[in-house]
């Protein structure tokens, strides 16, 4: 019979003395097999405190079991640049800038939390990710996001998208980070599951650069930030495995972490103070998993000892058990690792700040984490058990049946507009549509120049931020994903993902050096979602390996499903630009009067998986465009050498929507019209709606058309001028076609998302 075990705390002592005693090994998410193993790792029963630990580290968020096997690629790929300071494995990827400055960024899911509890869900996103970026020794300096929600027409879309966007723009905004960007697309799929991936990038000077390792016997082991509580405990073991019904309730749901964005800001300013003086010999910050995490990696990374009690951890709950706090996910709390005879200098210095540092504990050479409570000993494991050692599955994976015939269902044999008015109400139309329209109603909520060092934020096609006054130096971030190109082909839609990332961050001038992603699947206990997995993983890693930059870390995502039914394979890419100067960058726009309108790539009948084929048809079938990464690299030296020579006056990627509605986003983010004339025997439909990837909207200003095309004619870039900037045109003229003037395409392009939720 199962003992009670809130009569007493279950020590290591009683664990040998009562070995067949029955424990929730199945509740807690663990499989009998892996149950198993812990008793043979331990020589006993695990301990009441010891299995939630297990439990957590060796769930599919923290341990990646299911995988970590097909990760390896990104490291055996990964090119060897020497821009690459830190990568996969540490809290978040490190890049050199110059000889003195460093950059880290790093993209993270907070999905089922934020369906559960959409505000505190994203606002703790954002939060937990910021740390990410404190841990390796850096400044936050931005965030970005990357949202997708159901149908925008469905009662729970309005339940759970203004709930997020409150929590990002709350946290963001209170800690004060620019918000620079990011995507927000509207499916079916998505429905009682959303996606919320939050970036963030910091700056630090390369010698700044910080461990997790608790290194050094007899060092101490301190406790900064906000009081331990019962908030999110299980969340990452429970929630992060959890699928929803079709009711959308999900099979557990544990409280969702709160978020203090001011304690946030205050850890920001304490931590690099410390960082600075040279007080930390380690540090780790506190998110999914709490103290069971921050302990177990720290002491694993680092000697493979520590010593910690307890009850010196401040709690803001009562009746707290041993297991409770150190499962708790309470937010804005970091451990740090000091030599003692500076610890009562950190903790001074952190008391000066408002803050609560507590030492815990002690590091040790005995190759043991071993846990204190009231001078019992409830925890005594060796930590690369826990963080290192988990259990690896080699999933069986296998192509959806189905596959075949989505393959053959193409979007190009569908009926499409056959009269110039019917070509001009689709443009309007694919304008209206929610994944395509103004986002300002989203974006406006969110703080995008304090500090005053954003140049280019939403809507252009990446975020641009300078880094040095006196210089000028900045970075240029792009956050991507087509989860309908991932789902008619995986290995492609990835590429055309990591493609479209790499070509926004082009098209600001800057030149792309790093990647992060954030993979959002379904359950990997299902085959036919492991192949999807496996594929886009594949395709990511080989399109690194030929673009030249290194996938830096990341985030895995699992069980993202209502009932039976996955969302599409949704993997998010962030790719990091540095550019010399950011008075060089380009931006979005028309540039002057009389300026050329050209196009750089070549326009194939690329329908299947386009905004059009599901806008108008609602309609998934068929196989995604053709994606050449030599032309994107080429593209991308190309628009680099072109920034700051006056060559360019703006630029634009295409990609949802196509020609069209790259057409419509630069008129309204403009004074100007176009007057625009296709190429001689282009069809009118096929030329302004596909999607082929790599191309480019580029405005010449006048007297550099022949330098633009020499430039590209010597790289083997096509390129075909399409007509000019007209200050008189009052919007879009299609020569031979239609017009549609400013007031067409702003009420068609603006307001849409406020007013489809009811705002």
């Amino acid at each position: 019979m199962t003992r009670d075990l809130n009569v007493a705390v279950d020590t290591v002592g009683v664990a040998d003395a009562t070995p067949d005693e029955k424990q929730p090994w199945a509740e807690l998410g663990l499989k009998e097999d892996e149950y198993q193993r812990i008793r043979e790792v331990l020589g006993r029963r695990p301990t009441q405190s010891e299995l939630a630990m297990y439990s957590i580290m060796w769930s599919e968020h923290c341990s990646y079991k299911s995988s970590k096997v097909h990760l390896r690629q990104f490291g055996e790929k990964n090119p060897r640049t020497p821009r690459l300071l830190a990568g996969i494995g540490e809290n978040a990827g490190v890049v050199a800038i110059d000889d003195h400055i460093a950059v880290t960024f790093k993209v993270e899911s907070h999905n089922h939390p934020s369906y559960v509890e959409p505000k505190q869900g994203a606002a703790t996103g954002v939060g937990g990710i910021i740390r990410d970026i404190i841990a390796m020794g850096a400044r936050p300096i931005a965030v970005m996001d990357s949202l997708r929600f159901g149908a925008i027409d469905h009662p729970d879309t309005a339940r759970v998208l203004p709930g997020v966007v409150d929590g990002i723009g709350h946290y963001g905004n209170c800690v004060g980070l620019p918000n620079i960007g990011g995507e927000t697309y509207f499916d079916p799929c998505y429905q009682g599951n959303p996606l919320v991936n939050a970036l963030s990038v910091g700056v630090m000077p390369r010698s700044r650069l910080q461990s997790m390792q608790a290194s050094g016997t007899g060092n101490i082991v301190i406790l900064l930030g906000a009081k331990t509580g019962r908030d999110g405990i299980g969340g990452v073991s429970v929630l992060a495995s959890a699928t929803f019904s079709e009711s959308g309730e999900g099979d557990a749901r544990p409280s969702v972490q709160v978020g203090d964005p001011f304690t946030e800001k205050l850890l920001i300013e304490v931590c690099l103070e410390l960082f600075d003086a040279g007080l930390v010999v380690g540090v780790q910050d506190l998110g999914g998993a709490g103290l069971t995490c921050a302990l177990s990696e720290t002491a694993a990374a680092g000697d493979g000892g520590m010593h910690v009690d307890l009850e010196l951890v401040p709690l803001r709950a009562e009746g707290m058990e041993p297991q409770d706090i150190l499962a708790s996910e309470s937010q804005e709390r970091m451990l740090l690792i000091v030599d003692p005879a500076k610890a009562e200098e950190v903790l001074a210095r952190s008391r000066r700040w408002g803050l609560l540092a507590t030492a815990i504990g002690t590091v040790t050479g005995t190759g043991r984490l071993v846990v204190d409570f009231h001078g019992q000993t409830v925890v005594d494991v060796p930590p690369k058990s826990l963080a290192d050692e988990g259990p690896v599955y080699n999933r069986p994976f296998t192509e959806p049946n189905d596959l075949g015939l989505i393959a053959v269902d193409r979007a190009e044999t569908l009926p499409r507009p056959a009269t110039d008015e019917e070509i001009r109400q689709t443009v309007l139309d694919m304008a209206a549509s929610p994944n395509l329209c103004d986002k300002s109603w989203i974006t406006e909520q969110y703080d995008s120049s304090v500090f005053g060092n954003t140049v280019l934020g939403a809507p252009h096609d990446a975020g641009v931020i300078r880094l040095d006054e006196r210089t000028g130096v900045g970075i240029a971030i792009s956050l991507d994903g087509n989860g309908r190109f991932a789902r008619l082909d995986p290995y492609h839609g990835a590429q055309l993902a990591l493609a479209e990332a790499y070509r926004n961050v082009a098209v600001t001038g800057a030149t792309p050096i790093a990647v992060s992603d954030c993979l959002n699947f379904g359950s990997p206990e299902d085959p036919h979602v492991m192949w999807q997995f496996e594929r886009a993983v594949t395709g990511i890693a080989d399109g690194c390996q030929k673009l030249g930059i290194p996938v830096t870390g990341g985030n895995v995502s699992f069980y993202n499903q209502t009932g039976r039914e996955a969302i599409h394979p949704t993997p998010v890419i962030g790719v990091l630009g540095v550019i010399d100067d950011v008075a060089r960058r380009i931006p979005l726009g028309l540039g002057r009067t009389g300026d050329t309108i050209a196009l750089i790539g070549t326009t194939l009948e690329e329908l299947s998986g386009s905004e059009w084929a599901q806008v108008k048809h609602g309609h998934l079938g068929g196989v995604p465009p053709k994606v050449d990464l030599d032309h994107e690299m080429k593209l991308a030296e190309l628009l680099g050498r072109l920034a700051g020579t006056e060559q360019l006056a703006a630029a634009h990627d295409l990609s949802e929507g196509g020609l069209a509605q790259a057409l419509v986003e630069a008129i309204c983010h403009s004074g100007l019209g176009a007057q625009i004339l296709l190429p001689e025997g282009a069809d009118p439909f096929t030329y302004l709606f596909s999607e082929s990837s790599g191309r480019v909207l580029v405005v010449i200003p006048r007297g550099q058309e022949l330098a633009v095309r020499t430039a590209c004619e010597q790289r083997g870039l096509p390129i075909t001028p399409l007509g000019v900037t007209d200050a008189n045109t009052d919007g879009l003229h299609l020569r031979d076609h239609f017009d549609l003037t400013r007031g067409d395409l702003e009420a068609a392009w603006k307001g849409r998302i406020g007013s489809r939720l009811g705002e």
